[in-house]
């Protein structure tokens, strides 16, 4: 292991920390950090994607031990959005394309993770969980196929969604937003497989330090209301790595 991994290690670890405290596993965290590090995009994709499945399932046991979990509210959401997950993971898009979208959706997973740090709904409290059906279906299809496009489990895209719409207070949101990621990123995955079976040498090291973070983070959501320094820093660093890539692809 040289130096950078050790340095992704550390920030993987940081960026699980921030993202699993409102219930996500850190896929944009993790493509901004690589994005910066100059990874290559064939890795960015599938190594994004697997450590979001070990964090969100982490995420989710530990949520719905809080018994912060609604199987009414996910089992719409994940049905639309697995297919299309599935589905985006197959496409492989040109570097310049991918590196493009994969800017834009951090630069947008920046904006909405500072709304997130200043926002009166997201402090609020909890509320009875009401998700529509069809607003379900949508919006789980169309996160899903982002998600798996981009490597991301979609979650930075769901979570605000909810807690615009009232459907769901921010802890009962965490909990549909962790298992939602989870089978996100597993459909994503899958489909991946037939366009790059690119990981790094390190990704057993990768995944302890952001399950390690993950530890801390779920316990700091949970117990706590998430840091709102660290979130607007991290906000920050995507806002960085987002306009490095959009130029990039330019």
């Amino acid at each position: 292991m040289d130096s950078m991994d050790l340095l992704l290690c550390g920030l993987f670890f940081v960026v699980a920390v921030l993202y699993t405290t409102v219930g996500h596993a850190g896929a944009s965290g993790y493509l901004a950090v690589m994005g910066l590090a100059g990874v290559a995009p064939d890795v960015m994709r599938p190594t994004a994607l697997l450590l979001n499945i070990v964090v969100a399932s982490f995420t989710t046991w530990r949520f719905r031990a809080a018994r912060y979990f609604d199987a009414r509210a996910l089992v719409p959401l994940a049905a639309a959005s697995v297919p299309c997950a599935f589905f985006g993971g197959t496409v492989r898009l040109p570097s310049h394309l991918y590196q493009g979208a994969v800017g834009l959706v951090l630069l947008v997973s920046a904006a909405i993770l500072l709304w997130r740090a200043y926002s009166p709904r997201f402090q609020g409290a909890e509320r009875p969980v009401r998700v529509p059906l069809a607003g379900a279906l949508l919006l789980g299809a169309l996160i899903g196929l982002l998600s798996g496009l981009t490597g991301t489990g979609g979650g930075i895209f769901l979570s605000p969604v909810i807690l615009l719409a009232g459907w769901a207070g921010p802890k009962a949101t965490a909990g549909i937003a962790a298992p939602f990621i989870m089978v996100n990123s597993v459909a994503g995955l899958l489909g991946s497989t037939f366009a790059t079976r690119d990981l790094p040498e390190s990704m057993f090291a990768f995944a302890a330090c952001a399950l390690a973070g993950a530890l801390v983070g779920t316990w700091l959501g949970i117990r706590r209301l998430p840091p709102r320094g660290l979130i607007v820093t991290l906000g920050v660093v995507m806002i960085i790595a987002g306009v490095k890539l959009v130029a990039r692809a330019l």
